[in-house]
């Protein structure tokens, strides 16, 4: 049993495929259920201004779940026969559980399609537009630009109540790497002087940041955004005090490092396998705070619980990778005002 989100109000622990819910929770409250103790976070102060939601890593028309490269090693899971395919399984149920909690926006952030077809960009159109229409914001990731496509590669700024979102595009047509040109950044810095409303950025793919040991090498094949792209992101939010954050996806993983600004960089990880997450955004006055849901539908529950162990004959921990720290999924950004 794992406790999987933590809000100010809200405690969800999981049983492989059992879910157990506990609501209307005190804030900065310690709880113990099922021998398992947590407490909840604290609320930021002010009144609750917005709430948005975000996805990555979806996968649309994608088969062979756990495949890297021409690696014959797995396990490598796929849909049974009769089955849903399984992005299907896990993007409606993340797009149901989502709608539940009338978002101002959804935003995906890239790795819409499986390889960037036209049959995978109307089932993802078909999903998303058809739940969330005019609410609906998008940027691609590598996945949707192997063939050198241009669909969804424009910058977006997104306006709402005490808060504003700069969503960018990182993809490289044709390559699995990352980047944020001098043009886009300019674009960023711009956009964050303009407006006294907290500015959280995002994009597909995660920042390359220094090893405080020393163990990380710059490398320019890095498989993030270069790490001449992540210094000057780096340099932007540390000009910008209202700027709290950068969230990515591409890794499949949560995780929470600092850029050398000291202000988080953020990864979240995949709708399409375990633990198949989904991540909230809630806009107080007095700050912002993400929690991460697992998608809890019956059949997105059994098919993500097969993909625990991915790449295990490879040696890896999938289940610890994929899955963070609950403090890597749920908390309220540090304040830099």
């Amino acid at each position: 049993m794992e406790i999987t989100t933590v809000s100010d109000d809200v405690i969800v622990l999981h049983d492989g495929c059992d879910v157990y819910r506990y609501e209307d929770l005190q804030p900065a409250t310690q709880y113990t259920f099922h021998g398992l103790t947590v407490t909840t976070l604290a609320r930021p102060e002010g009144e609750l201004l917005s709430t948005f939601a975000t996805v990555n890593d979806v996968h649309f028309g994608e088969v062979d779940c756990g495949v890297i490269d021409d690696d014959p090693r797995g396990p490598i899971q796929r849909s049974r026969p009769g089955e849903m395919p399984y992005p299907e399984i896990m993007n409606q149920g993340a797009c149901a559980e989502i709608l539940a909690t009338h978002p101002a926006y959804v935003i995906v952030k890239g790795d819409l399609t499986h390889a960037g077809s036209d049959i995978e960009f109307d089932a993802f159109r078909d999903c998303y537009v058809g739940h969330f229409a005019d609410k609906l914001r998008v940027i691609r990731g590598n996945h949707d630009a192997y063939l050198g496509q241009h669909l969804y590669d424009e910058d977006v700024w997104i306006e709402m109540p005490g808060i504003c979102v700069a969503l960018m595009d990182t993809a490289i047509p044709t390559e699995t790497t990352g980047d944020i040109a001098a043009g886009q950044l300019a674009w960023l810095s711009e956009r964050a002087a303009s407006t006294d409303l907290a500015v959280l950025v995002m994009g597909h793919h995660q920042q390359w940041t220094p090893d405080p040991n020393g163990g990380t090498r710059r490398n320019e094949n890095y498989f993030g955004i270069n790490p001449d792209s992540s210094d000057a992101l780096n340099d932007v939010v540390a000009k910008h005090r209202n700027i709290i954050g950068y969230t990515a996806g591409h890794t499949h993983r949560h995780r929470v490092r600092s850029m050398a600004c000291g202000v988080p960089t953020i990864e979240i990880g995949c709708v399409k396998d375990f633990p198949g997450t989904w991540a909230q955004y809630r806009v107080y006055e007095g700050g912002v705070m993400q929690v991460v849901h697992r998608i809890s539908s019956p059949d997105a529950l059994e098919w993500s619980e097969r993909c625990r162990h991915l790449y295990a004959d490879t040696g890896m921990d999938y289940e610890s990778y994929a899955l963070g720290t609950l403090a890597e999924r749920c908390f309220v950004f540090p304040n830099r005002s």
